[in-house]
């Protein structure tokens, strides 16, 4: 008997229906088929962690690659790729998981579709709803003690100073178990404004070898006087640096399977407990648009405790106003360019453009009313080159105050500033706004390669072409400042003798000092603002120290050759140029 032909390829001259033969043990197959969908749709799960929600993305992907996993599972247990007579079984096999696959990825695109800017740019703009303040009546003006107590440092600086911390953990014997881990929340802490990072283990055999014990505590930079304690606590066992159950995404995970987060955040409450704050997000505009933060939830790093809180009682109780960051600052200025891009609708975003306007490249953080304000400028999308005012919103509870200022963007400030020192290579950082005799000035640091603060800029808003300074320390820096907005028939309200650098709103901490005895090497002059500042190199120092003739007249006498005694703060050491707190001539 001639042998069956069966035209398995489908290029017969008449189309006829696949013969569907089932491989041996198909039954079997299928079973061991979906028993390891099943164990590696597992192991995916622990590994990507997605919400299990269908405002994530992320949900959409898992439940297609369970269905893919499916499919290529089958394809090997029916070896259908080495048997072509198994592929039309292996098709129909694949119907289901493939049509989901189709219906996800449709739900997908509509979802795109419903969400999009372009037919919901209402609902975009009303994510936040800023209100107009009076800068002179809202920004409290700086004052001899409050001038002492700006933040003088950003997150790199920062950070530099976070690192050199960790030789603390000698004592402890972990000084090379751990690293500073590279977030750095800033928060008011009892009256100051801080920075405070944890750690995390330095690689996964520090971690194999230091997990039983945790993290042994955290790390606090005051902004202020630019000093860091390392805080030592009982062992943190709960972090994004651990591995398994107590990484602190999964922990969540497991306990909020449906809950969409935003990067956790470390803070310390008032008496120096840390906490994970992990702030949950939802899609308030059709699937995927217009997140917003609808409540947080507080792990305790130490047992893995969780409790969750609405916004509204975030905002609202109490026990939660040491609170400082909910939002994050990335989401605050992403809802703040939508309502400045789609008030007027999407189409005048993109053709008449009337009244656009969009947040400058970058912000700061300022202290108010015991909250952390994020602030940037806010510029109109026709001119990068100014801004029409600057915007304050509240990273705990999401008050937006827009004040109307018209001068310079940040980026041309710190160009200015950087300029006036151009020779020595520093860089700005990002502006601080304050207020200094009614006048928005901005305020920044100028760093050196090694990220150390080298010298102060101040300048003003309005007037930037005519007032903008640099100066070796705050109190020379503001003397200046002063002195220039005089200059231009400004009135000053603010006294500089009454200015004390060592105060830093800590009730008088008592700050470090260093003393210098040696021979005068070198002598050079500057005027700065009309008044005469005075830098002498000393025998066997690489470093100059400066000091203005209105503090220490003795300086004006001195010559190469004299023995001299210089103060100084001893947080100035790294500067190239040392400003003198005082100077006596003789041994």
């Amino acid at each position: 008997m001639d042998p069956i032909k069966v035209d398995f390829t489908g290029k017969g001259g008449n189309k006829k229906k696949e013969i569907v033969i089932p491989p041996e043990r198909a039954a079997f197959k299928l079973i061991i088929s979906i028993v390891g969908t099943l164990l590696i749709s597992a192991v995916i799960y622990y590994v990507m962690l997605p919400p299990m929600n269908p405002k994530a993305m992320e949900f959409y992907f898992f439940i297609g690659l369970v269905f893919a996993t499916f499919i290529a599972l089958s394809a090997v247990t029916t070896k259908a790729f080495a048997k072509p007579e198994y592929i039309p079984y292996l098709k129909k096999q694949s119907v289901v998981p493939g049509v989901a696959i189709g219906v996800l990825v449709l739900v997908v695109l509509a979802g795109l579709v419903v969400s999009s800017v372009v037919f919901r740019a209402k609902g975009y703009s009303r994510l936040m709803d800023p209100k107009p303040g009076k800068f002179t009546e809202e920004i409290e003006k700086q004052d001899a003690e409050s001038y002492a107590s700006i933040p003088r440092l950003d997150e790199s600086a920062a950070a530099n100073l976070a690192n050199k911390e960790l030789g603390t953990l000698k004592d402890l014997g972990k000084v090379s178990q751990f690293t500073v881990y590279p977030l750095y929340t800033q928060i008011n802490y009892q009256g100051k404004p801080v920075r405070v990072s944890t750690l995390q283990y330095a690689s996964i055999i520090k971690w194999l070898t230091n997990r039983s014990e945790g993290l042994p505590g955290y790390i606090i930079i005051d902004m202020a006087n630019q000093t860091t304690e390392f805080k030592e606590t009982k062992g943190m066992m709960y972090s994004p640096s651990e591995h398994f159950g107590r990484l602190l995404k999964r922990h969540l995970r497991f306990q909020y399977p449906g809950f969409i987060f935003a990067e956790p955040t470390f803070e310390i409450d008032e008496n120096g407990k840390p906490y994970w704050i992990c702030a949950r997000l939802d899609k308030t505009i059709g699937l995927f648009g217009g997140t917003d933060v609808v409540g947080a939830v507080l792990v305790d790093p130490f047992d893995g405790s969780t409790a969750y809180h609405t916004i509204k009682e975030l905002k609202e109780k109490p026990d939660l106003k040491w609170l400082d960051r909910i939002y994050s600052s990335t989401l605050l200025v992403e809802q703040y360019d939508y309502f400045g891009k789609y008030r007027g609708g999407f189409w005048n975003s993109v053709l008449g453009q009337k009244e656009v306007q969009i947040t400058t490249d970058g912000y700061n953080y300022v202290a108010k009313d015991d909250d952390v304000y994020l602030y940037t400028g806010v510029t109109s999308i026709t001119s990068d080159e100014s801004i029409i005012g600057f915007i304050l919103i509240n990273q705990r509870t999401k008050n937006a105050i827009f004040y109307s200022v018209e001068g310079t963007t940040e980026n041309s400030a710190m160009s200015a500033a950087e300029g006036k020192v151009k020779d020595k290579a520093y860089t700005a950082s990002f502006p601080l706004l304050i207020n200094v005799s009614n006048q928005p000035t901005y305020f920044m640091a100028l760093k050196d390669n090694n990220q150390v603060n080298q010298n102060f800029a101040m300048v003003n808003v309005e007037q930037f072409n005519k007032i903008f300074v640099v100066g070796d320390s705050l109190e020379d820096c503001l003397t200046q400042y002063l002195q220039a907005m005089k200059n231009v028939g400004i009135k000053v309200d603010i006294d500089v003798e009454d200015i004390d650098e060592n105060n830093n709103g800590n009730g008088g901490t008592e700050d470090k000092t260093k003393t210098v005895t040696a021979v005068i090497e070198d002598i050079r002059t500057a005027v700065k603002a009309g008044e005469s500042v005075y830098y002498f190199k000393l025998a066997g120092k690489e470093v100059y120290y400066s000091i203005a003739a209105s503090k220490a007249e003795a300086a004006v006498i001195l010559n190469k050759g004299d023995t001299v005694t210089f103060e100084f703060k001893a947080d100035d050491i790294e500067k190239s140029i040392i400003p003198l707190s005082s100077l006596k001539a003789g041994e």
